[in-house]
């Protein structure tokens, strides 16, 4: 993904030979070869930061979902006691309210 924007390998680097006049290495190769190299270590700076930018909101998105989830796990246990008991309170009104009914009509 990064790869195009990078020009120069760590071998491109590394083997790279200058052309040498009567004075050492020509001073325009070399400039040329070390513009080259200062413009892919800005790109790498580049890449990094926006690669730490993506890596903290994937860790705030981490924690967010994480919390969330364990919202709705407590929500679900919260309601899972409350039907079980409801149930039983319910059946319990039911038959209560069915005494009730056959002492009040006589049907006991």
């Amino acid at each position: 993904m990064y790869q195009e924007r990078i020009v120069l390998t760590s071998r491109d680097i590394l083997e790279k030979d200058f052309k040498i006049d009567t004075r050492g290495y020509r001073p325009q190769e070399v400039d040329k070869f070390l513009d080259l190299i200062i413009k892919d270590y800005e790109e790498y700076n580049s890449i990094i930061r926006d690669l730490e930018r993506e890596k903290k909101q994937l860790v705030e998105d981490n924690i967010s979902l994480k919390q969330e989830v364990r919202n709705l796990k407590t929500k679900i246990d919260v309601l899972a006691d409350s039907e079980t008991s409801g149930n039983t309170s319910n059946a319990d009104m039911l038959r209560r309210i069915s005494k009730l009914e056959k002492i009040i009509y006589g049907k006991e």
